[in-house]
């Protein structure tokens, strides 16, 4: 059984672009985006994905992640749930951790999200001065949610300062 452990944090400022080690454009849809599982389909710019997902628990959930035809991909994309997520996705590498920040297009542009993979719940973890507030149990932020409930859609005066 694979897991997912991973949490989520907005930017304070955008000093994390000075580090960015590569970056690749992502579109993803979703089959399945109930609470308690998830069906992904992705492309980026090297490889197609299907992922399988599990309720979040805490920080961690089960994942299931397998490499598909490109093909295949685009016609599973087709079936998704609208509007698909696309986003660039750049990798930062930060005292020997690898952060993924998503900036996302669309209707959610103007949502800029880091994530870091963690091996076990309670690990150490040491966050760069860009790191903003952690939102890892905010459902708002969850890429699944994403698609009925856009970032474009949200009352500014809720949202939390997201400058990155």
């Amino acid at each position: 059984m694979g897991l997912e452990i991973e949490r989520k944090f907005l930017l304070k400022n955008s000093d994390w672009e000075k580090l960015i080690d590569q970056q690749t454009s992502i579109k993803q849809g979703y089959l399945n985006s109930d609470i308690e599982r998830t069906v992904r389909v992705r492309t980026t710019d090297k490889v197609a994905l299907i992922t399988i997902k599990g309720k979040t628990e805490n920080t961690t959930r089960q994942e299931f992640e397998y490499e598909i035809p490109f093909k295949d991909a685009d016609s599973l994309l087709k079936l998704c749930e609208t509007p698909l997520i696309e986003k660039t996705r750049f990798i930062v590498k930060y005292q020997d951790r690898v952060w993924e920040i998503d900036k996302f297009k669309g209707d959610n542009e103007g949502l800029v999200i880091a994530e870091i993979e963690l091996t076990k719940e309670d690990e150490e973890v040491i966050l760069p001065s860009w790191i903003g507030e952690e939102v890892s149990h905010d459902a708002r932020f969850y890429n699944s949610t994403l698609i009925t409930n856009p970032f474009k859609n949200w009352k500014k005066n809720k949202t939390p300062a997201n400058t990155g």
